[in-house]
C-alpha cells in the first residue's frame, strides 16, 4: 500500500514565525506531529511519503503516486485543505480525513469521501483493516473512547527533514482539568489528563537525538501540568535523562497560572531544561474571567503571577482575549497596560472566537449571535459572533492594541521589563550554527535596515554589559518581534478581507 500524508499550508499568523524563521534559514516553526503519529500506526511494509505544504510544494507526481491521501488538519488551515481536495479529485485521490479542523466540523467538507474523527489511537487498527482487505472503507470512523496514550507509537521521524524545522514536538498528556467556556481543548480531548509514561516520551527524545536533533523540543500538550503528580514523576526522569545523556536540549510548553503556586514544580522544570512556558492570561478584567470561566486565574494577582514564573527561571509567553460580553471600552487601554507591566514579550492578543461545538459557541447559539464559521485564526481582526461592544470600535481598537504592542520602542521596553524579572538558571542550551547566522542577520535587518534601529541597539548594548547570560534570548526575542510586528501590520479591516 502506498499512503501520502499531507499537512496543508498554514496561513500567516503569529504562531507561524514565518518571518522569524528565515533568519535561522529554516522554512516553518514545527513539523506536522499528529499526521508523524499517525504515519506509526500505519503497517511498517507500506510505503509512506509526508508532504508538508509549510516546507515543500505538493507536486502531482505526488498525487499520482498513492493508493490514499491522508490529511491531517487544524481550523487555521481551512482554506488550504479545500485546494487539497480540489488536486486529489483532479487524480481520483481518495482522502481520508482526520484532525482538530474535521473532528468539529466534518459537514462542511462533503467531498471528502473518509473522515477519521476524534482520537486516533483505537480507530486505526479498523481503518488499516479496511484498506488492507480491500473492503469499501466506511464514511466515518469516530472514536468513541479517549485512549489510553500509553499505545501511542514514537513518531515517524523519519518522514521529514530536520533542517526544515526551528523546533520539534512531542506529546506527553492530553486533556485540561479546567473548563474555560471558550476552549474547544475539552470538546476533543476531554477534562480528565491522560499522560505517556516517562520512559515513553524519553524513548521519544531518544529517537530525536539519533537522528541528529540538539535544539529545542516544544511539548505540546494542551497543559502540561494537568496532573501535577504524574508530571512531577515525569520531569524527575528528564533531569535524570540530561545527566545521562549531557543533551542540550530545551524545552517549551502550555501550562495553566496555577503553575505559579508551585515552587517546586517551577524548579523542576527549570532544572530539566524548561526555558519558556505558555501561559492563557487572557485579560485583567475580574467580570471577564468570571464569564468565560476561568477558575485557574481568578483571585490571585496575575502580575504577580507572572513575574513568579519569570524569577523562576522561565519567559512566559502569553495569550490574551478582547470581546468578552462584559469588557468595557477602556479593555484596550487596561490590557496594553498590563501587558507592558508584565514584561510578556511574547503577547498574542486575539479577538474573541467562537470555535465549534465549544460552550461558547453552544452559548452564543442558543442567543442567535452566531453569525459566520470561525477561522481558526484569532488574530486575524475577524469576528463570528455578534459582540456586546460595538462591532467597529471593537475591531479597531484591537488592530490599534496589537499595532501599538509591537511598535518598537514598546517591544523592546517589554523585553528590558522581562529581563529585570528573568532569572537565568538550569542547563545551558546548544548553540548552532543556524543561531549565530540569525544573529548576523538581525545586526542587518534590525539594526540597520528595519525601523526601530536605536531600540534594537539600546537592547544589544545594554544586555551586553549588564547582563551578559541573557544576551542570545534578548536577540531571539528581537527577532521574534520582526515577525509579530510585521503580522500586526499586515491587519486589515474585516471589510477588506475574503470573506
Amino acid at each position: 500500500m502506498k499512503i501520502l500524508l499531507v499537512s496543508p499550508r498554514t496561513p500567516d499568523t503569529f504562531w507561524s514565525f514565518k518571518h522569524a524563521v528565515r533568519f535561522v534559514s529554516r522554512k516553518a516553526s514545527m513539523p506536522p506531529l499528529g499526521l508523524l503519529t499517525v504515519a506509526a500506526m500505519l503497517p511498517p511494509e507500506w510505503q509512506l511519503k509526508l508532504v508538508d505544504l509549510n516546507v515543500e510544494r505538493l507536486k502531482d507526481e505526488d498525487l499520482r503516486w498513492p493508493d490514499y491521501v491522508l490529511l491531517g488538519a487544524m481550523l487555521v488551515q481551512k482554506d488550504s485543505v479545500r485546494e487539497i481536495v480540489a488536486r486529489c479529485a483532479t487524480f481520483q485521490k481518495r482522502i481520508i480525513a482526520g484532525g482538530p479542523l474535521f473532528t468539529t466540523g466534518y459537514e462542511a467538507f462533503p467531498e471528502i469521501q473518509h473522515f477519521v474523527l476524534g482520537e486516533a489511537e483505537e480507530i486505526m487498527p479498523q481503518v488499516v483493516e479496511d484498506m488492507r482487505s480491500g473492503r469499501l472503507l466506511q464514511p466515518i470512523y469516530r472514536a468513541t473512547n479517549r485512549p489510553d496514550i500509553t499505545q501511542t507509537p514514537v513518531p515517524r521521524w523519519d518522514l521529514i527533514k530536520f533542517r526544515y524545522y526551528v523546533t520539534m514536538a512531542v506529546q506527553f498528556s492530553r486533556g485540561c482539568p479546567f473548563d474555560c467556556e471558550f476552549c474547544d481543548i475539552i470538546v476533543m480531548n476531554g477534562r480528565v489528563p491522560r499522560t505517556k509514561t516517562p520512559a515513553q516520551l524519553i524513548a521519544e527524545l531518544d529517537a530525536l537525538g539519533r537522528r541528529g536533533w540538539k535544539d529545542m523540543v516544544f511539548i505540546v500538550d494542551d497543559n502540561f501540568i494537568g496532573n501535577k503528580q504524574r508530571t512531577k514523576t515525569l520531569l524527575h526522569a528528564l533531569i535524570e535523562w540530561r545527566r545521562r545523556t549531557r543533551t542540550r536540549i530545551g524545552f517549551l510548553t502550555e501550562a495553566s497560572m496555577n503553575l505559579a503556586d508551585d515552587p517546586e514544580l517551577c524548579a523542576l522544570m527549570v532544572e530539566a531544561g524548561f526555558k519558556k512556558v505558555f501561559v492563557g492570561i487572557e485579560t485583567p478584567s475580574v467580570e471577564a474571567l468570571e464569564e468565560c470561566h476561568k477558575l485557574q486565574n481568578r483571585n490571585r494577582d496575575l502580575l504577580a503571577s507572572v513575574q513568579t514564573l519569570q524569577r523562576a527561571g522561565l519567559e512566559v509567553m502569553g495569550g490574551f482575549i478582547v470581546g468578552f460580553d462584559s469588557d468595557k471600552s477602556d479593555i484596550f487601554k487596561r490590557q496594553f497596560e498590563f501587558i507592558q507591566r508584565s514584561g510578556v514579550a511574547t503577547a498574542m492578543v486575539g479577538l474573541l472566537n467562537a470555535l465549534p461545538q465549544t460552550r461558547l459557541w453552544q452559548r452564543l447559539k442558543r442567543e442567535g449571535r452566531l453569525e459566520i464559521e470561525s477561522t481558526g485564526n484569532n488574530t486575524d481582526a475577524a469576528l463570528n459572533f455578534k459582540p456586546r461592544l460595538n462591532r467597529e470600535f471593537l475591531q479597531s481598537g484591537y488592530r490599534e492594541l496589537v499595532k501599538k504592542l509591537y511598535e518598537p520602542r514598546n517591544y523592546y521596553q517589554r523585553i528590558r521589563t522581562f529581563l529585570k524579572s528573568h532569572r537565568p538558571t538550569g542547563p545551558r542550551l546548544h548553540l548552532s550554527r543556524a543561531d549565530c547566522i540569525a544573529f548576523l542577520k538581525s545586526l542587518w535587518v534590525l539594526g540597520v535596515w528595519h525601523r526601530g534601529q536605536v531600540g534594537y541597539w539600546r537592547l544589544f548594548l545594554g544586555t551586553l554589559i549588564r547582563r551578559p547570560r541573557q544576551f542570545p534570548h534578548a536577540i531571539e526575542l528581537a527577532i521574534l518581534g520582526y515577525h509579530f510586528r510585521r503580522v500586526a501590520n499586515s491587519l486589515r479591516a474585516p471589510a477588506a478581507r475574503k470573506r
